[in-house]
């Protein structure tokens, strides 16, 4: 209830979303840390929430029955933060990279799912099976960068909700290992690659670019922040002409909400 309230109120104000999202330049320059689980709260659109939301739906029962309330909030927050300091590692230096998603936190609690019951269906598939298929198509996602999911958010989540639960059950290890060494080892294997010789698998991130005419869904954010900057001044150069009563009311929230910034 709480995310979709948030996100609902980020529908209706881009500022509000521009205040929470996670944003590389807001979390190194400004150090203003809140933003890795504020951003969690948030969602692009309708289909971008209730998508994510059906996804706790469908584990909460499961994953509070195996490891308690307090264990799922626990592997659902750790998740949430382990997926966006992963995105903050690989794009460290790409100032302007902004996202918004509860997709870590929500793989994290799949994830930590499968490592406890491998044998849970998803989607009609055993959990295992599932798990390993997710991993490959998000390795597939991070290696090609052909669309606009943030794959690294979701191995970073998927990986801390895994090892979360096992530290919580730590039975788990023992009864299930081959489970979680199938999931686990080309996660993590992957995982360094990316981030130490990206070079090696054509990785389109701040590292490499190897499609540079793809227009991503971060271009399209951060052209509608400069579209957004420029109705600002054309607006305040406005009431420097003409004075704040020639503003109609749609400019005069713009600049209530810029001003809120």
């Amino acid at each position: 209830m709480v995310t979709a309230a948030v996100s609902y109120q980020g529908f209706k104000s881009h500022f509000f979303i521009e205040k929470y999202e996670f944003s590389v330049e807001k979390i190194r320059l400004y150090r203003d840390y809140k933003r890795l689980i504020t951003s969690g709260f948030l969602h692009v659109n309708w289909m971008h929430l209730i998508f994510n939301m059906l996804g706790v739906l469908f584990f909460t029962g499961t994953l509070s029955y195996l490891v308690g309330p307090v264990g799922f909030l626990l592997i659902y927050f750790a998740s949430m933060l382990g997926g966006n300091l992963i995105s903050l590692l690989l794009y460290k230096n790409q100032s302007d990279y902004t996202s918004v998603g509860a997709s870590g936190a929500v793989n994290g609690a799949i994830f930590a799912t499968i490592a406890l019951e491998p044998s849970i269906r998803i989607m009609f598939l055993p959990g295992w099976l599932f798990g390993l298929i997710y991993i490959a198509i998000t390795i597939y996602g991070v290696r090609s960068k052909r669309d606009n999911i943030g794959h690294d958010a979701h191995l970073g989540g998927a990986m801390v909700g895994m090892l979360v639960a096992i530290a919580l059950q730590p039975a788990a290890l023992v009864e299930n290992w081959l489970t979680i060494l199938v999931i686990t080892v080309p996660t993590l294997i992957f995982m360094y690659l990316i981030v130490t010789r990206p070079h090696i698998l054509l990785i389109d991130n701040l590292f490499f670019n190897t499609h540079k005419n793809h227009y991503s869904v971060d271009h399209k954010y951060n052209e509608s922040k400069f579209n957004q900057q420029q109705e600002i001044d054309r607006i305040l150069d406005k009431i420097n002409k003409r004075g704040m009563n020639s503003l109609s009311q749609k400019e005069k929230q713009m600049l209530k909400e810029y001003s809120k910034k």
